[in-house]
């Protein structure tokens, strides 16, 4: 099947992939990822450059989703910096020390939180960074260690529970196809209940956390050598992590005299109570921000300009993640003109059978995912032709369900430009290839794990 590129398809993705683990620079690697893009575009069908890449930028930075993400991502940094300010966290950090006596059990005790707020996954990562931290960093558990561990409660748990925003979502995606209906479970939401003891990757990526906290499963790779460096100097993060930290380390030296474990609370219980009723983050980060005012401006924690400072400061901090994700998006609308999808999806359709096609879904999603950092957008673009095609060769639907949702799952958890994993870097304080070359080894030996249950699974189901 020709889609009017050929093999340079998927020469862009290729050259992200490389620039980015030989300069451990995310951003920069992804622009030239657009401008390849473009110009085999442009050169193929005789456009212009200049203009076809300015229409591109404008509809992403113009489009509702990336404006959303990037106003949600920047409120997040406004209610962390009102909360430090407050002394906030570290009353909570003082109250969990009480519980969390060493460097394991704070670990274990973020990955309970991660199970336990399962709603979404932006609050599952704004959350459990936010409550754990600082302990965290007392207990002297390297920051890249506590990322991972955030990270893999994100998209894993979600797509576990069926009240989550990606079960939402993903119920949604695959009810519209008449051979999902056909399978009798009478609604979208229970069909999606029925893939979830088949979400092979999730259960791997959740299960192996306590494995790694606990010694069993080693440290790998960069994350060794990250408990190496902070058992020899004692620092939680590394050098080219401390522009993150340097106002944190400010106003660790200050005294922690006034510090209110309520000054941390409720605001956080606003934004779940709020994200759980009006299911927008939004709306939610706003209410919590608007109480942080209610608490702190009449009890002199801070003035009201002050207040509005610190709301403005706190967005500004992270704009070095801001400009990542817009570079992830821009990439990701790149992808879609060239017809990435469609092409890796073209050379795979000769190739598939009944028994091998759930593991031959689960890796094509994972891999297009990967590539363009697109974890809902990749799956819902291929569900409408993979279905269809496992249908007609009798594949087991649901585990054609649950091989697209683990694909989704693992671009969340591995990619180094999606969404999550750069909010996750963000939140935690590190240079978001740290967090990634930490991280991708545990992510690799979950994939590895679900392609052997796929393949399992296709043959004997």
């Amino acid at each position: 099947m020709d889609y009017g590129y050929g093999i340079l398809t998927l020469l862009p993705a290729i050259l992200v992939i490389v620039t980015a683990v030989k300069t451990k620079r995310t951003t920069e690697a992804l622009l030239i990822g657009v401008i390849v893009s473009y110009l085999i575009i442009c050169i193929s069908g005789g456009e212009n450059f200049v203009t076809t890449v300015t229409d591109s930028f404008f509809s992403v930075v113009t489009d509702y989703d990336t404006m959303w993400l990037v106003v949600v991502c920047g409120l997040f940094g406004s209610l962390i910096a009102l909360i430090n300010k407050a002394r906030g966290t570290h009353a909570f950090a003082r109250f969990l020390g009480k519980i969390c006596k060493t460097e394991k059990s704070t670990l274990f005790v973020a990955w309970i939180l991660g199970i336990i707020i399962f709603i979404d996954d932006y609050m599952n990562i704004l959350t459990v960074s936010a409550c754990t931290k600082k302990l965290a960093d007392k207990r002297k558990a390297p920051r890249e260690a506590l990322a991972y561990i955030i990270d893999s409660t994100g998209a894993p748990v979600c797509v576990l529970l069926p009240f989550s925003t990606w079960a939402i979502f993903f119920s949604g995606v695959f009810y519209e196809q008449e051979s999902i209906q056909a399978l009798g479970y009478g609604s979208a939401i229970q069909t999606y209940i029925h893939t979830i003891p088949y979400m092979f990757y999730a259960i791997a990526a959740v299960l192996i956390v306590p494995l790694f906290i606990f010694g069993i499963v080693p440290k790998l790779g960069a994350m060794k050598k990250a408990y190496e460096r902070t058992r020899l100097t004692g620092r939680v993060y590394s050098e080219a992590s401390e522009r993150f930290n340097q106002k944190e380390e400010e106003a660790s030296d200050s005294i922690d005299s006034g510090a209110n474990i309520w000054d941390f609370i409720l605001p956080i219980a606003v934004m779940i109570i709020v994200q759980f009723v009006a299911d927008d983050m939004f709306v939610a980060l706003i209410a919590s921000i608007l109480v942080c005012g209610i608490l702190y401006i009449p009890r002199k924690k801070m003035g009201g300009g002050q207040f509005c400072d610190l709301w403005i400061q706190g967005f500004a901090d992270l704009m070095p993640s801001l400009a990542i994700i817009i570079a992830a998006l821009f990439m990701r609308q790149a992808s879609e003109d060239l017809m990435l999808s469609e092409y890796v999806i073209g050379i795979i359709e000769p190739l598939v059978s009944a028994r091998l096609f759930p593991v031959i879904a689960f890796i094509t999603v994972a891999g297009l995912g990967f590539i363009t950092g697109s974890n809902w957008g990749i799956p819902a673009v291929c569900a409408p032709i993979i279905i269809p095609l496992g249908a007609a060769v009798g594949a087991n639907l649901l585990l054609v369900m649950a091989a697209i949702v683990c694909g989704g799952t693992f671009c969340s958890h591995a990619c180094f430009y999606s969404d999550a994993t750069v909010l996750t870097s963000s939140v935690c304080g590190i240079e978001n290839m740290e967090h990634v070359y930490t991280q991708i080894p545990y992510a690799v030996l979950s994939l590895v794990i679900s392609c052997a249950a796929f393949l399992i699974a296709g043959l004997v189901m």
